[in-house]
């Protein structure tokens, strides 16, 4: 090799260190960057000449050259946030991103994500999250943007109420009536400012429920007891009543019944415990025509699947009327026919009048006492420990919650959590095959293979962590260590230069 064909081969080492210089400045660069992949370059020699040397066959290489510049996929480090949409991917996976203006999809492992001004959640450059829209908790449809289109979550009827009591076994006995399993159904007058005044019932209890609109109305259940029989069964006789101007029931409204919801009775045994109920509602047909008052108008109570007794109520003078169990701790666990025990002969409230033994009374078909049921024991008060309704009044978003499989959560002023989206996420067969976009993105390629899409926490996809951003996998300690062997080769490789150039100028001077 000659001279001059040294010049060129410490010009290639220079070239292939300025390049390996240019990758691990742009590793130092974006060593603070999110979801940054550092790069590192390799070499490889170039071709070589034949030389013949003492009958022996010899060759001499001829410089260097960049064999690839390879980037390093490893997670990086995590960092927190207060940000609830800032995402990071515990293991493989990257979050899929949609350029709004041109419709082109890249991948990326930065999910500093936020929503814009018309509600998509979006990343830095505007481009748009995907995922799946969320439906009674499952993802459905095919992949679309992530977006809130709602600040509201909707009103939720009431359907349900359970109370758990104890009803005081010395209580005495207030209702006024010639029959004490009507006492407070005859003594209740919804035209009267005050229904049932508090000298006819021996306690009282008061909860909120929701009609159709998310507004909200009071419901009391007013209770007294009846006696105590030869078995040591003690009676108490109960209604159930909303306010009377808020009845809008037909041939209910504007009546003195106006505001009863459903009346009946409470058995419980000698220890106690809650062994049969009754429950009267208004009959949809009533036999005496119009007149809700009349006790042979008031038949035994239907039963949702549960076992549990249904009463009507409307509030918004809807051609429907809002169904709403009551749970006092009793269940039928046969609502077959009518899923009550009428040996007795009674059917309707009327019915009830003719009896003082409560062994006469209606019972379930099949009873089950729950846990938490209402109890009668001796006590210095009637009290309520628990009561439940799951309606709910309209609500406004407060704020949003990732879980670990990426299912975005809207947090409602009205005690709500909606599942409103699932977050995707997709993987490759080769990652190295992924082009890089800049702005933390990823291209997808022939070389890298199709996507793999799924949700997180699935298969082989990685979890997602909320509150969370994945920090660059530069390590700063090694770059600056390649920096300094780079510095070192770059400058051997310029030596090479001038003690070639030395030799030329040498040469030129022996003519002179």
């Amino acid at each position: 090799m000659s001279v001059s064909g040294a010049l060129y081969t410490g010009i290639s080492g220079m070239q292939a260190q300025s390049l390996a210089t240019s990758v691990v400045s742009n590793n130092l660069a974006n060593s603070t960057t999110t979801g940054f992949k550092s790069s590192s370059i390799e070499f490889e020699d170039v071709f070589y000449s034949t030389v013949y040397a003492g009958g022996s066959v010899d060759q001499i290489g001829h410089g260097v050259t960049t064999a690839s510049i390879d980037t390093d996929f490893s997670q990086g480090s995590y960092e927190s946030t207060n940000n609830a949409t800032d995402l990071a991917l515990n293991g493989n996976g990257y979050f899929i991103v949609t350029d709004p203006d041109n419709g082109n999809t890249y991948y990326t492992r930065a999910g500093n994500f936020d929503f814009n001004e018309e509600g998509f959640l979006v990343d830095a450059h505007g481009n748009v999250v995907q995922g799946w829209q969320m439906v009674d908790g499952s993802a459905t449809g095919s992949l679309t943007d992530v977006m809130l289109d709602s600040s509201q979550s909707p009103p939720n009827p009431t359907s349900e109420i359970s109370l758990t009591m104890n009803l005081d076994a010395s209580s005495e006995n207030y209702s006024e009536a010639t029959n004490q399993y009507t006492a407070l159904f005859n003594n209740y007058n919804g035209l009267d400012d005050t229904p049932l005044d508090d000298s006819r019932y021996s306690y009282s209890t008061t909860m909120t429920i929701y009609d159709e609109n998310g507004t909200a109305h009071d419901l009391t259940v007013y209770m007294d007891p009846v006696g105590e029989d030869d078995d040591g069964d003690m009676v108490w006789e109960y209604i159930v009543a909303c306010d009377p101007d808020d009845d809008q029931r037909t041939d209910l409204e504007g009546t003195s019944a106006a505001g009863l919801l459903m009346t009946g009775t409470l058995t419980f045994d000698s220890s106690g415990q809650l062994n049969n109920m009754t429950a009267f509602t208004y009959s949809d047909s009533p036999s005496v025509a119009g007149d809700p008052t009349n006790e042979a108008n008031w038949e035994l109570a239907e039963f949702d699947s549960s076992g549990y007794p249904i009463m009507d109520v409307n509030f918004t003078g809807s051609t429907d009327n809002q169904e709403i169990t009551l749970n006092f701790g009793l269940n039928n666990k046969d609502v077959s026919g009518t899923g009550w025990d009428t040996s007795s002969g009674i059917d309707s409230l009327d019915d009830i009048t003719a009896t003082t033994d409560p062994d006469d009374l209606p019972t379930f078909n099949e009873a089950a006492l729950g846990v938490g049921s209402t109890t009668c024991y001796s006590d210095s008060s009637s009290a309520t420990y628990s009561k439940y309704q799951d309606g709910y009044a309209t609500g406004t978003l407060l704020e949003v919650e990732v879980d670990e499989n990426g299912v975005l959560y809207g947090i409602y002023s009205n005690g709500v959590e909606s599942a409103l989206f699932q977050v995707a996420v997709a993987d490759f067969t080769n990652e190295e095959g992924l082009t890089a976009e800049g702005s933390n993105l990823f291209s997808a390629t022939t070389e890298s293979g199709q996507p793999v899409i799924g949700t997180a926490g699935s298969a082989s996809f990685g979890t997602i962590a909320s509150n969370t951003l994945e920090g660059s996998n530069v390590d700063t300690a090694t770059e600056m260590t390649n920096l300094i062997i780079i510095q070192s080769a770059y400058q051997a490789n310029s030596k090479v230069i001038t003690t070639a150039d030395d030799m030329i100028q040498i040469a030129v001077s022996l003519k002179s």
